[in-house]
């Protein structure tokens, strides 16, 4: 019975332990937010070991993240920091008792960590580490308090004489009455410090995040932007531009449904007022714009779709949307930019950086920096207050969001954030197609099936789409009437289908006739191909 005893008093030690060591992290964090209210929320403790985390995964990892989860992605990344942080802290709570230093080293560590990784990202200086190292100092000081006040509640029990003053924490046992008697005080000494540091770290994190939330709200400057019409504003849509299927992609896609994928944890702030743009490096004429600088010049709508290379084949990051902005060539033109430079570099708030292709900027198609998304100032998360695109190449070497500066320069002087990954430094968009209707493993009548769809092929256009059931032979899909080689088309076809499963496959083909190639690729490192499919269930 005894033997019960011991072991549950050792169970029960460890539990307080981790309890402990949570505590302590809770409060360094705590307090780690209450300092990244002043420098910025980027550099929070979680947030920046969370964007190091992004830095560092290797490329098959973050396909997998982004295949997985989608635009959670980053919520499970946030998740895992956290539970990582708190099984560390446990333990660290739990050898503290006995092995102070232990205990302390592994927040020292973290600590430490989390300052590396603030202070190396991108356009990132040395106050940002401040956060995580105040983290890890308040952290230390709540364990040594929390610790202390427990030890102290243990003294009691050495001066009985069953134990000597040689005697550890974990040898006194405390077996008398008397023993758990006078225990009781500093459990509540214990109990009562405990409490303290959660309702201090309570009030400095809801401080922090109140404090970061006055500072990152920049919806009311969106809200006060008032976009000019126009002055050279997007065709007439031709009669036939959409499809009339229901369950199938919008032509446009609302902004609220545009798919987001970026590497950013916590959304850059930029009120309009403050932002600028710089346009040097290989220039004869720098410039340098205010938001009411671009309003003023008079601004181009045109409709575009953009798509990301990290769709896999058939996936959701893919929309159009109608965009208001000036046009990218003659801000380049303007700057006298000099014809030996073959990429330019873009440079987001958050210091991401994006190279595109010099040529297609400049060769007369619609490549915008983009103030506005289907007829209202560019939401926040989708790059408020300014944007790039460059139709013809995916997101990642053309559509920076919340963009500052612009570089001339050459690929073989600079390489931007995913070419250092090996991603191809070029990103032309592939011959793409997705069916929409019927879903994935849908349950439809006998009969007459519609199968319907988008297919996208930008600056290059959509000329083709053929489907077929069952590995039967191809038929031609109705096509709607093409916007623009910028834009993707709807298509819709019917088939006659007996019950039982049945699977149906879409090819497009481009506006110079170029069919979408059959070979399965994954996104990395120029984009997804294949053939996307659909098997449903035909029901008698």
């Amino acid at each position: 019975m005894q033997g019960m005893n011991i072991n549950d008093r050792k169970r029960g030690r460890m539990l307080i332990g981790a309890i402990v060591g949570v505590i302590a992290a809770g409060s360094g964090l705590a307090l780690g937010e209450l300092v990244a209210a002043v420098t910025g929320p980027a550099t929070s403790p979680v947030l920046s070991v969370g964007s190091a985390a992004i830095d560092l995964a290797p490329t098959p990892v973050k396909e997998f993240a982004i295949r997985t989860f989608g635009t959670a992605d980053k919520l499970v990344l946030v998740s895992g920091v956290l539970a990582v942080l708190v099984l560390a802290s446990a333990l660290a709570g739990i050898l503290a008792r006995t092995r102070f230093a232990i205990g302390a080293a592994i927040f020292v560590a973290f600590g430490v960590f989390g300052v590396l990784a603030a202070v190396t990202r991108a356009s990132a200086s040395l106050t940002d580490g401040i956060p995580s190292a105040l983290a890890g100092l308040a952290a230390l000081a709540v364990l040594y308090l929390l610790v202390r006040t427990w030890r102290k509640g243990e003294e009691p029990a050495a001066e009985q004489g069953a134990t000597t003053a040689a005697d550890t924490p974990d040898t006194i046992e405390g077996t008398t009455d008397d023993v758990t008697e006078r225990a009781k005080p500093s459990r509540r000494g214990l109990l009562i410090a405990s409490v303290a540091s959660v309702a201090v770290a309570a009030v400095a994190a809801t401080a922090g995040r109140l404090l970061q939330a006055v500072r990152q709200d920049v919806e009311e400057s969106r809200a006060a932007v008032r976009l000019p019409k126009p002055a050279d504003p997007a065709p007439a849509l031709p009669a036939g531009y959409r499809t009339k299927v229901q369950g199938i992609s919008p032509y446009f896609t609302p902004n609220n449904d545009f798919y987001r994928v970026d590497t950013v944890l916590s959304l850059p702030a930029v009120p309009a007022e403050e932002w600028t743009l710089r346009i040097g490096g290989d220039v004869k004429r720098p410039i340098e714009l205010s938001f009411r600088d671009v309003l003023d010049r008079g601004l181009t709508e045109r409709d575009l779709t953009l798509s990301c290379v990290s769709n896999e084949v058939g996936g959701p990051y893919v929309g159009t949307a109608r965009w208001l902005g000036i046009p990218l060539g003659d801000l380049l033109r303007e700057a006298g930019v000099s014809g030996s430079s073959d990429q330019l570099l873009s440079r987001s708030e958050d210091g991401m950086t994006i190279g595109t292709p010099m040529e297609p900027v400049l060769d007369g198609r619609d490549a915008l920096l983009a103030v506005g998304m289907n007829g209202e100032p560019l939401p926040v998360n989708h790059g408020f207050p300014a944007r790039m695109i460059v139709p013809g190449f995916y997101g990642y070497t053309s559509a920076t969001k919340w963009v500052v500066e612009l570089t001339a320069t050459r690929f073989d002087q600079v390489q931007a954030y995913w070419t250092q990954r090996d991603w191809d430094p070029r990103g032309v968009v592939k011959t793409a197609s997705r069916i929409d209707v019927p879903r994935p493993f849908e349950r439809v009548s006998q009969g007459e099936v519609t199968v319907a769809g988008v297919a996208w092929a930008q600056h290059r256009g959509i000329s083709a789409v053929q489907v077929r059931m069952d590995e039967g032979p191809w038929q031609d899909a109705e096509l709607s009437t093409q916007v623009s080689a910028d834009t993707w088309r709807q298509w819709r076809t019917t088939f006659s289908a007996r019950p039982g499963t049945r699977r149906f496959e879409v090819a497009a083909a481009d506006g110079n006739g170029d069919m979408q190639t059959e070979k399965r690729a994954r996104p990395f490192p120029d984009g997804a191909s294949g053939w996307p499919s659909v098997a449903v269930t035909i029901t008698p």
